[in-house]
């Protein structure tokens, strides 16, 4: 599962549609009966952690393209080469957004963001430095509002969704993806680590 992982991810970032046979060629060559349970897999675990949805364009010819899931637009990715898309956190935050009542204490963002080893000012692997992400980068792309609590003394912070979020998404899709995420939890991707996602990917 790793190994296809690492191959589409490579796909995703060079923006290139694959197929069932290059994907057999070049992952599953010994292990073609598998395919469809892999393939599931490896779907999964990207849209959950990347926010990545594999699509079947062409079910005759079984090709397929990778695209930001739930319809957003927006992935993060640089012009490195080396970034990894960073919209399954997007979809969190958001998540947690809801949950909150629309209105989310930033103590809050993160302590359901420190379940899944985020923390601020630690850079992670996949998602680089969080507070950055959140309190920046997010807000400028208009997927979130950051703003003080009215009337907090000290001051509290809050976040909200932006106008790109309810223009793209639903809160609807966005907790049935966050319900999805906790369901299975990063224990169900034994396999997913740094090492070796950047190991699959080299080899792509």
């Amino acid at each position: 599962m790793a190994e296809l992982m690492g191959f589409l991810l490579h796909k995703y970032r060079t923006k290139q549609p694959t197929s069932k046979e290059e994907m057999l060629n070049a992952v599953l060559r010994d292990d073609q009966d598998h395919f469809p349970v892999v393939l599931s897999q490896a779907s999964e675990c990207l849209q959950l952690v990347f926010g990545v949805d594999v699509k079947e364009v062409d079910p005759r010819e079984h090709l397929y393209v990778l695209v930001p899931t739930l319809g957003l637009t927006y992935d993060g990715m640089q012009d490195d080469g080396q970034s990894m898309p960073n919209t399954g956190l997007l979809v969190i935050l958001l998540g947690v957004i809801v949950l909150e009542g629309d209105f989310a204490p930033e103590e809050a963002v993160w302590r359901a963001l420190s379940k899944m080893g985020l923390c601020a000012g630690r850079e992670h692997f996949i998602y680089g430095e969080p507070r950055e992400l959140i309190t920046n980068v997010w807000v400028q792309e208009g997927y979130v509002e950051y703003r003080q609590v009215a009337n907090s003394d000290p001051a509290r912070y809050e976040f909200l969704w932006g106008p790109r979020a309810y223009t793209e998404t639903s809160k609807l899709q966005v907790l049935e993806h966050f319900l999805r995420v906790n369901r299975r939890g990063p224990s169900s991707f034994p396999s997913l680590s740094e090492e070796r996602v950047s190991d699959e990917e080299e080899g792509a």
